[in-house]
């Protein structure tokens, strides 16, 4: 298992995050409760201690099941979750990051992650409605008060990262990253590398497409959001197929598997603290942890970089 210490905590995580979107229950079709918990206990046992996942995550659910499988373990782990989007009983969402709704967002998730104060809490997403100034205020009462230890925030562009970090309280920022996402790579690695913030980075395999499982869009339940994704629809998934063809080769030569070596290529980056990898079932774990303690050679890492740099 690889381990970093998170840039300006003593937080020291795993560098493969457990993703705990999935286990929420919604969006990515049908999701069994015991099987999420399993796939939680045997991260544990791989040497996995960071497990990131949000308010929102099923309305709650992702955080009780996360809560329950990890047992009196919860507290030797660290766990990162994310407020800023309300949500009704008919499931409609918005964002929030108002003072007052973040005391109640943050005694919400206290109870259902049942404890007392949380390592990573984090802003889900920017509130246009609310000022930044008055979300980080309100943050900072929470860490006074001993509920939170450190902040981050999640899905911030530049300019307001930049604003967040010069208000000394935020240590880390998550953006998408993947062979297939590399927006990030036009200034916000060298922004958070000059800002001394760690980052994390989601959506590693593009919703399981670089693992090389998925050749169809036939293959999601209808209440799987990847039926609708832009990377699994006709010619984009042809072309995205004869991508992962070519990575599939390059990973042979290490005896890896194209999803080792797709999330082999984000760790690769020194800027990148941790990647997080959604899981469902055991297996995937296992799978996964197969992309540490190892490298791709600089030939190969450029090769792969090229190869999708003009998907």
């Amino acid at each position: 298992m690889e381990y970093r210490q998170l840039d300006r905590t003593d937080l020291r995580v795993s560098r493969l995050c457990f993703g705990c979107w999935a286990i929420g229950g919604h969006g990515w079709g049908p999701i069994n409760d015991s099987t999420s918990i399993a796939s939680i206990q045997r991260s544990l046992e791989l040497g996995i201690n960071f497990f990131d996942t949000a308010d929102v995550y099923g309305f709650g659910h992702s955080e009780t099941i996360l809560s329950k499988a990890l047992g009196a373990k919860r507290h030797d782990v660290v766990i990162a979750t994310k407020f800023g989007v309300s949500w009704d009983s008919h499931g409609n969402t918005g964002r929030n990051s108002s003072a007052l709704y973040i005391v109640d967002a943050l005694e919400a998730s206290l109870r259902r992650l049942r404890i007392d104060c949380i390592p990573l809490y984090q802003v889900h997403w920017p509130d246009p409605l609310t000022p930044l100034a008055e979300t980080l205020a309100a943050l900072a009462k929470c860490q006074q008060a001993g509920k939170v230890r450190y902040i981050g925030c999640s899905n911030f562009p530049e300019p307001l990262l930049r604003e967040a970090a010069s208000s000394g309280l935020v240590i880390s920022a998550q953006m998408p990253y993947s062979m297939l996402s590399r927006d990030i790579e036009n200034g916000y690695l060298a922004l958070c590398d000059e800002l001394g913030l760690g980052l994390l980075v989601y959506g590693v395999l593009a919703k399981g497409l670089l693992s090389g499982a998925y050749r169809s869009v036939e293959q999601f339940d209808a209440t799987d959001k990847r039926g609708r994704d832009g990377n699994f629809q006709e010619d984009t998934l042809a072309r995205n197929l004869l991508l992962i063809d070519q990575l599939r080769g390059i990973g042979a030569k290490y005896g890896k598997s194209p999803s080792q070596t797709a999330i082999r290529w984000i760790l690769d980056n020194p800027t990148v603290s941790a990647a997080l990898v959604g899981i469902i079932e055991p297996l995937h774990i296992e799978e996964n942890v197969g992309a540490l303690d190892w490298q791709l050679s600089v030939e190969d890492w450029k090769l792969l970089s090229d190869l999708f740099s003009g998907q």
